[in-house]
């Protein structure tokens, strides 16, 4: 078994922070996904970079992978270490419930009995119908093995996920006299909040970016884009960036609501500031409060 550079795969040096980690993993799944890339090997290719990620994207994994790093090159025969599964391992304290790995050096590190073999596959039990997976692997596709009831047998099936996949979406699983119908479960993401095809995401804006109107780098799934905002925006407003949600025939939107964070008048520069916008507005915040019924 052959060591893997996971950084040499996502194009990242080691010292990379998760945001960096997350941009590149962005691109090269954009660049080999097995839908749209003619790239030789794409789909070989698009399971590396995903493998990759599921190590470098997890702060234990990660530290766990970076402790063998320092002491192998791509290439190079690869045996973990005697101790390494009570370590890190599914008998170990550091046992990982998420195994989306893919080769057998995945496997060995992270997976102990239950990783993923020479097929190439995470293997993953359906457990009660659903299957979870990330919002990222929503939007990019991905595969996995997992095992179904088969008339009262246990069968291993490869299952692929297509891109765009929403969540509670029902996938065939199987094929034959035993075909099953497994629901999609979307892990609950940072930023990102599903609602169908289309992503929702909070933006922070500054009370002067709001009210004069600016241009703001605002994250997507596909990559960062940039979007304008009209002078005069209002807290829970919406602004869409079409065909920026999950793909598909049409693909979805992001919806982007307006958030202001007030800054706090912590010197007195600060608090002068809001007084002399205080006197300056003339504004009422509750103009449009009904007023109160005299006697």
């Amino acid at each position: 078994m052959q060591f893997k550079d996971y950084y040499e795969t996502l194009g990242v040096p080691r010292g990379s922070d998760a945001e960096e980690v997350k941009r590149a993993y962005r691109k090269q799944a954009r660049r080999y996904h097995p839908d749209v890339s003619k790239e030789r090997n794409a789909e070989e290719k698009f399971k590396d970079v995903q493998e990759a990620y599921e190590v470098l994207k997890d702060p234990e994994k990660r530290a766990a992978y970076d402790q063998l790093g320092r002491d192998y090159r791509p290439g190079q025969q690869f045996r973990p270490p005697p101790d390494w599964e009570q370590r890190f391992g599914q008998s170990g304290g550091h046992r990982f419930s998420d195994l989306n790995g893919f080769s057998d050096f995945f496997s060995s590190l992270f997976g102990g009995a239950g990783g993923g073999g020479a097929s190439g596959y995470a293997q993953r039990e359906v457990d009660g119908g659903q299957i979870e997976v990330s919002v990222e692997e929503a939007y990019a596709g991905t595969r996995r093995r997992v095992t179904i009831n088969d008339n009262g047998r246990a069968r291993l099936v490869d299952l692929h996920i297509p891109a765009g996949v929403t969540d509670g979406q029902a996938l065939r699983v199987g094929a034959g006299r035993a075909p099953q119908l497994l629901r999609v479960k979307l892990r609950p993401h940072e930023i990102f909040i599903p609602q169908g095809k289309d992503i929702q995401i909070e933006l922070p804006l500054a009370p002067w970016e709001a009210a004069l109107g600016t241009k703001v780098a605002v994250p997507t799934l596909g990559g960062t884009v940039e979007l304008t905002i009209p002078a005069g925006a209002q807290a829970g407003q919406k602004l869409r960036l079409r065909g920026r949600g999950f793909p598909g025939a049409p693909s979805g939107d992001q919806l982007v609501i307006v958030k202001l964070v007030t800054p706090n008048a912590e010197t007195p520069q600060a608090r002068e500031a809001y007084e002399r916008m205080r006197r300056e507005f003339n504004f009422d915040a509750r103009a449009a409060w009904p007023g109160t019924r005299s006697a």
